[in-house]
């Protein structure tokens, strides 16, 4: 190599061991405004960094195109943050088995139930954002929650709405051998006889509406905590309390019609398809105790929005369903609009909540042992 270079340079009319005169030479025959050897090699750096820079700010790209290809490639686990048998758990499985067919994975329920949903809902803030946990969220568990508690994660900001599912108003039940025919007897019964009543609370709506219920009424009953509606209402059939304000549900009404269990009002200003016989608050004169929740699909904040935008597809097609639908108006839920089960939208109704009904709570202060 070396003899070959010796002989370039010695035919071109230069010593190889005037190295200067070869530069100056080079130099010269350079056309003007062209780069020299040189300044390639100076600037090559340069050149190599902004190619990589390019690169590396296409892989965000890249990687979100790849991983919306793969996802999901396992199973999903939904959390339900109460026991299995009660209302939010089979609102839970109707949907999960319905939004497989659409992901093409099994979307498996854990039912995680105790202290009003916190249990299940921490759960659901502490797992890993990567779509693969996602969690059945409730008025209570998503808003109401987080004015009742101290928790250690924030309902409002620690997770990532994915849709809205359904709303509904509640039922107050009572125990068969309550000395009262309907509500206005109830009322009654319940003022000539302060605290001797029991009534079950496993959400924090319990809490918000009998403290309401207290309040406009002037009576005066005892709270005591369950780990969810299914354990509740086994206790109201076995007389060990005296009541219940939960979702509808068929074995519920089913209960009813049998004369095991009393209905008194559906907190609603409607009566309910499946249950036209039960009078509404407000036709029994307390229009302010009516109350509607809601259940929606929850991530852990984080979550990539691609991600949250595949599970709210999958949401969405899931409510279109029209076994989906029959079957939720059959258990008397309302579904929410379709521009409402946007995860925009639903975001926008859990604050809308928050900022209704937490200044309420705080100024009642209403006890949450």
């Amino acid at each position: 190599m070396q003899f070959r270079r010796y002989k370039f340079l010695h035919m071109s009319g230069h010593c190889p061991r005037d190295r200067a005169s070869y530069g100056k030479a080079h130099r010269a025959r350079t056309p003007s405004g062209s780069a020299t050897r040189e300044e390639g090699v100076k600037n090559r750096p340069r050149r190599t960094f902004l190619q990589l820079a390019a690169g590396v700010a296409a892989l965000p790209t890249v990687s979100r195109i790849a991983r919306a290809q793969s996802y999901p490639a396992r199973p999903i686990t939904m959390i339900v943050p109460f026991p299995a048998g009660g209302p939010a758990d089979l609102i839970g499985r109707v949907v999960g088995e319905r939004m497989k067919s659409t992901l093409k994975q099994p979307v498996i329920v854990e039912n995680i139930g105790g202290a009003d949903g916190n249990n299940g809902t921490g759960r659901l803030a502490r797992a890993r954002p990567d779509g693969y946990t996602i969690g059945l969220g409730h008025s209570s568990t998503n808003v109401l929650n987080g004015a009742f508690y101290s928790l250690p994660y924030d309902v409002l900001n620690d997770f990532a709405p994915i849709s809205s599912l359904l709303k509904n108003s509640g039922i107050l039940y009572a125990k068969k051998t309550l000395p009262a025919n309907d509500l206005k007897e109830l009322i009654a019964w319940l003022k000539a006889n302060p605290n001797r009543a029991a009534a079950a609370s496993f959400t924090s709506a319990n809490k918000l509406l009998f403290a309401y219920f207290q309040k406009e009424t002037g009576t005066q009953f005892t709270l005591v905590p369950y780990r969810g509606g299914a354990p509740a209402m086994q206790d109201l059939i076995g007389g060990q309390i005296d009541l219940l304000y939960s979702a509808p549900a068929p074995n519920d009404l089913t209960l009813v019609r049998s004369g095991t269990i009393r209905a008194y009002a559906v907190f609603s200003g409607t009566r309910l398809l499946q249950a036209p016989e039960i009078p509404t608050i407000h036709e029994m004169g307390w229009p302010s105790l009516s109350f509607a929740g809601w259940f929606g699909l929850f991530a852990p904040k984080g979550t990539p929005t691609d991600i949250v935008r595949q599970l709210n597809a999958a949401a969405m097609e899931a409510l279109a369903d029209p076994a989906v639908r029959s079957r939720f108006i059959e258990l008397g839920y309302e579904l929410f609009p379709r521009d409402q089960q946007t995860s925009e939208a639903f975001s926008a109704i859990v604050k809308a909540d928050a900022e209704k009904w937490w200044p309420i709570i705080r100024a009642m202060a209403i006890k949450t042992e």
